[in-house]
């Protein structure tokens, strides 16, 4: 069998229709054309086109998973949930059931993304306490909690909150005068607060100082 065209994508520039014996087989892109060395007029067996597909099928989840990470900082633990999901069939519109991508090749891709630096549970974890300090006051406590249920190891956590200058009690004052406007309730700013992981003393104190 011999590759009979190579055709840039309409829609996707960076992306390559590779045609065998007349027909539409795979696509990759164009990094991966110039590593497998893929040139019109070369010859496969059907062992080295199936290697090629799954060449294909690693480009695309890379790809795609890239632009996850890239979105936003993201944790271990959630990269490899969002490339789980990929192994899972999907229905699709016609009520077939479309296979999801085999798991050897998301673990090539999680691989992939570690080795390149996208991948970084340190990073995250710094990136995601200064985020949650600067969007929304949040208790050390309850921000703890939310990066443990995020995979990050424990430790990780502990080395980055001592690296930062925030405290609880600035967190508090911080949210009390940005939210006291919005409960002039007293009870209900007090709940509030609780939902965001503060203590009640610690809560009832900085209400007091901030009078």
């Amino acid at each position: 069998m011999i590759i009979t065209a190579i055709g840039v994508q309409t829609r996707n520039p960076d992306r390559v229709n590779v045609s065998v014996d007349g027909k539409y087989r795979f696509s990759l892109d164009m990094f991966q054309v110039i590593e497998l060395g893929i040139k019109v007029g070369r010859s496969y067996d059907d062992a080295e086109l199936i290697a090629l597909e799954q060449e294909s099928q690693f480009g695309k989840l890379y790809s795609r998973a890239l632009e996850y990470c890239l979105m936003r900082p993201h944790s271990l633990r959630e990269v490899k949930d969002y490339l789980y999901r990929k192994t899972r069939p999907t229905r699709q519109k016609n009520g077939e059931l479309k296979p999801g991508v085999p798991p050897e090749i998301t673990s090539r891709v999680l691989d992939r993304l570690v080795e390149k630096g996208y991948i970084d549970d340190q990073k995250f974890t710094h990136f995601w306490i200064e985020n949650r300090y600067i969007k929304k006051g949040i208790s050390q406590r309850k921000l703890v909690s939310e990066l443990i249920a995020k995979g990050v190891n424990n430790e990780i956590i502990q080395a980055e909150l001592s690296d930062s200058d925030r405290s609880d009690d600035l967190e508090l004052d911080k949210i009390i005068a940005k939210k006291r406007a919005k409960y002039p309730d007293e009870q209900k700013l007090i709940a509030y607060l609780a939902r965001q992981g503060f203590s009640y003393d610690d809560i009832k104190s900085a209400l007091t100082d901030n009078n």
